[in-house]
């Protein structure tokens, strides 16, 4: 488990050292999250669904979905309501306590944890087919962009990644895999989305920026909704939907997490809750070593 956060830590390190002297120059925090958003991350993501079978064990992912939403509207309410941000910050603040990092680090844990990843390849295609575009239309609607059926029908056109997505997802529909000369490409340029994304986020350590009031205890409440509160709802609802002690584990574990990059890479491209974005991702990675490793030695 400890060698699936090295790579993070060491990655967003250098990032920061990066910044830090100005290796890269003023605009690299900007250049890179853009370089992720809208070409790396969204070849990453085609190359994972056209590669992929679209398949789902209902009972499982359906207590995993619930665990999300209801997590994810306790943030929504927490930044919207309690604390009076904007739709744009509250999203982001949503996406915060219940996105969870399914794929670079998600991977490496649910081999060492449970053995094999199958349950986690279904949490991230629920991610990224249902999370996903849900997240991006309310940040649409948050930069003012109206909710027509003709702008929503647009979004793949105007937002590379859910073109990404929808490209993918109708080549696993359709049994049908790019070609190599299309498809080796892409997936060279998706392979570097998420080393990117962690030097950015490294990078975005040493911009800083003024912190809004209430910040520090809003990170920390998002990283207990995210490390604490979706993992035991999860649970919750796998325990009412009867599932076995194997299933249960593979729930728990992928629930409990931590807060994905994805969440700065968005909140940086829409500038809507950079800051509390980014500390809650290196919050709720820097401890979710200590909940994923009570949710093993709980239910393993």
């Amino acid at each position: 488990m400890l060698a699936a956060f090295v790579p993070i830590w060491v990655l967003t390190g250098l990032g920061w050292l990066a910044g830090r002297y100005r290796l890269l120059g003023p605009d690299a925090e900007r250049v890179l999250a853009g370089f992720v958003f809208r070409l790396a991350m969204p070849a990453a993501l085609f190359t994972a669904l056209s590669r992929g079978r679209l398949a789902f064990h209902p009972g499982a992912l359906g207590a995993f979905a619930a665990g999300t939403v209801l997590t994810m509207a306790l943030g929504f309410v927490l930044c919207a309501v309690l604390l009076r941000r904007g739709l744009g910050a509250a999203t982001i603040g949503a996406m915060a306590a219940g996105y969870v990092n399914s794929a670079n680090l998600g991977i490496p844990v649910a081999l060492h944890v449970l053995g094999n990843a199958t349950f986690l390849t279904e949490v991230l295609l629920f991610q990224v087919l249902v999370v996903t575009p849900v997240i991006l239309v309310a940040l649409d609607r948050a930069a003012g962009r109206p909710l027509r059926p003709a702008t929503l029908a647009g979004m793949p056109l105007r937002n590379p990644v859910i073109a990404g997505l929808a490209l993918g997802a109708l080549c696993s529909a359709l049994h049908w895999r790019p070609p190599e000369v299309v498809g080796a490409p892409l997936a060279l340029l998706g392979a570097a989305a998420v080393p990117t994304a962690l030097v950015a986020l490294g990078l975005s350590l040493t911009s800083g920026g003024p912190r809004q009031p209430g910040e520090r205890a809003e990170v920390a409440a998002l990283a207990g909704l995210k490390l604490l509160v979706q993992p035991v709802l999860a649970g919750l609802a796998g325990w009412a939907a009867g599932l076995g002690r194997v299933d249960l584990l593979a729930l728990v574990v992928c629930a409990a997490l931590p807060t994905a990059q994805n969440t700065w890479t968005y909140a940086a491209e829409y500038g809507q809750g950079e800051s509390v974005a980014r500390r809650t991702v290196l919050v709720s990675t820097a401890l979710s070593m200590a909940t994923l490793a009570v949710a093993g030695w709980l239910l393993g």
